[in-house]
């Protein structure tokens, strides 16, 4: 792993981001350079972290004793490898067969588009304004579209615009209606939980939960697109810090809505548990898994499922969260990295 990972810094790509963390670093913390790349370079030998997770967690604030408390990329490469079973992935990689396994849960009307015919197509958008256009396999939010069907003269038009093989749509769905009490965060987007699973012995756990919210005006709520993630407390129903931005900056107040993040109570949260858990228990061969959940005002819906789980975002570091990582969550159910 070690010769990997200095093999990686001494290419021109990644010495070029290495330099990046680096004054990153040391503009917020006026340390040495010289000492802070060795002391990333000590982390990646000691620890299996990235330059990135360096930078991302703030280890430079940090203790021996904390930093061992973390997971980090190659950690969490290695929990993949455990947890889940690569010759399933394919299920949640692909929407259109996640959505067929788990259509219990996500709560929506879909067709795939590989199967449907022009008919199907027809019928099902005769009774929706809105419909949302996903690729098979994406993340990011890239490549969805939301079409109002009304804005095409005919069904031929609309058929062949979807069909396109350069738009590589794999799926049609209804589109989503978040509860108010969401849209009153940011009305934009679907603003979604990040519940990560893990399933030990047979038994569902959730690791940690943050909720993303979009914005400026952008239809999808991931951080790439300029969004916020927020850690969020199961236990009181409630965002328990402020918002978290790509650029790792903190935001107290929404910048659109001028809703305060700490303390926004979210419905459904309990429901919205229950539901991951019996979720993280549908494929026993994919025991590792981070959820999309969206909050209706009927109750919580899946929006997807992430095999490749991101660690990251239940580690963002703010003054509310004390400095102790996801890995110690785990080893505590028992499992060994």
């Amino acid at each position: 792993m070690n010769l990997k990972y200095i093999s990686r810094i001494v290419g021109g790509a990644s010495l070029k981001r290495l330099g990046g963390c680096i004054n990153e670093v040391h503009e917020k913390s006026h340390k040495n350079k010289v000492l802070i790349f060795f002391d990333m370079l000590g982390c990646a030998i000691k620890y299996g972290a990235g330059y990135f997770d360096y930078t991302i967690f703030e280890f430079y604030n940090m203790n021996s004793k904390e930093r061992k408390t973390y997971m980090t990329r190659v950690k969490n490469k290695k929990l993949l490898s455990i947890m889940n079973d690569k010759n399933y992935v394919d299920i949640f990689e692909h929407k259109n067969l996640f959505y067929a396994r788990f259509k219990d849960y996500i709560g929506r009307d879909f067709l795939d588009l590989e199967l449907a015919s022009k008919e199907d197509i027809e019928k099902f958008i005769s009774d929706k304004k809105e419909v949302v256009l996903k690729p098979s396999v994406g993340e990011c939010g890239k490549g969805i579209e939301v079409l109002k069907p009304e804005d095409f003269k005919s069904i031929d038009e609309f058929y062949n615009y979807i069909m396109d093989k350069d738009k590589n749509f794999g799926v049609i769905e209804e589109k989503i209606i978040q509860h108010p009490e969401l849209s009153r965060l940011y009305p934009y987007s679907v603003n979604c939980f990040r519940m990560v699973s893990i399933v030990v012995n047979g038994v569902p756990h959730i690791l940690y939960a943050v909720l993303k919210t979009g914005n400026h005006g952008k239809f999808v709520d991931n951080l790439e697109n300029g969004g916020y993630a927020c850690h969020f407390d199961l236990e009181k129903g409630e965002i328990s810090g402020p918002g978290h931005t790509s650029e790792r900056t903190l935001t107290e107040v929404h910048p659109m809505s001028g809703v305060k993040f700490m303390g926004f109570k979210v419905p459904y949260v309990k429901e919205a548990m229950e539901l991951v858990k019996k979720a993280a228990l549908e494929v026993p061969e994919i025991k590792y898994v981070g959820w999309d959940v969206c909050i209706t005002e009927k109750g919580p819906l899946i929006i997807e499922g992430n095999v490749f789980t991101a660690y990251d975002f239940g580690q963002l570091p703010d003054y509310t969260e004390p400095k102790i990582g996801l890995l110690k969550k785990i080893q505590d159910l028992g499992v060994k990295l």
